[in-house]
């Protein structure tokens, strides 16, 4: 079976997408790429006369549930369970190195 995507095909798209591939992954990824090419393929030659097109196999419905305020913890008491806070609000370490 012929190769679907050749290695310079591959180091073209990886140059095109900054990546700089040794051989090894080259090779891997070549590899790869061909089998995903294998598949599409797998999926070309399926017979699809008379099957309507759809966006999702499964009838859909909204499964959302209604935007409502239901039951909702106490500001004060959860701060007061916290290590530490500052103005109605959880304080943690700085981030980053960063100073308030």
């Amino acid at each position: 079976m012929p190769a679907r995507i050749s290695r310079q095909d591959v180091a073209h798209v990886a140059r095109l997408a900054l990546l700089d591939l040794d051989d090894d992954e080259l090779d891997r990824a070549t590899e790869q790429l061909g089998a995903v090419l294998d598949h599409v393929a797998d999926i070309e030659a399926l017979d699809l006369e008379g099957v309507p097109p759809t966006a999702h196999p499964l009838p859909l419905r909204n499964v959302f549930r209604a935007d409502v305020v239901g039951l909702v913890l106490d500001r004060d008491e959860v701060l007061a369970a916290a290590p530490s806070a500052e103005d109605g609000r959880f304080r943690v370490p700085a981030v980053l190195g960063e100073e308030p």
